[in-house]
């Protein structure tokens, strides 16, 4: 199986089961149910709702039990799952990925900062520029005069 496949068959399961825990995860289970019944040649969407429900369960019970094993077992699962769909249909992918696209959360892009600073006048002392300080500590007070060098 490609690499590429392989991968995306476990950012699916991920994301599958980050959406677990989240509010909108009815429409996520409706749309991969519909998802995995199509690649199955089967209307059986019900049923697969009813699996993905059994697995959120067993999510939920692993998160409150603080059982990082079972989370990933649950990972697992599905990423075992839709390694075996791709392999059996890769022409699966695209449609995967279009639902992945739809449904993952936003990455966190940070914030971007624009900094312009100007000096002038020489300077006998340090010059720092930096676009996040999280130390609360301050830096001590130049040597008198130009720094050795």
């Amino acid at each position: 199986m490609e690499a590429e496949l392989v991968a995306l068959a476990a950012t699916g399961a991920t994301t599958l089961v980050q959406q677990m825990a989240t509010d909108g995860w009815a429409g996520v289970r409706r749309r991969m149910a519909a998802f995995l019944a199509r690649r199955r040649g089967a209307g059986d969407e019900a049923a697969l709702e009813g699996e993905l429900d059994d697995s959120r369960a067993d999510l939920v019970v692993a998160q409150e039990e603080g059982d990082q094993d079972g989370v990933a077992g649950v990972t697992a699962a599905w990423r075992l799952r839709l390694r075996r769909l791709l392999s059996e249909d890769p022409a699966a992918a695209a449609e995967l990925r279009a639902l992945l696209d739809e449904v993952a959360p936003e990455p966190d892009r940070g914030t971007v900062w624009h900094v312009h600073n100007t000096v002038s006048g020489g300077t006998n002392g340090m010059v720092i520029q930096a676009g996040h300080v999280n130390d609360a500590r301050t830096l001590p007070h130049p040597p008198a005069g130009p720094f050795p060098g």
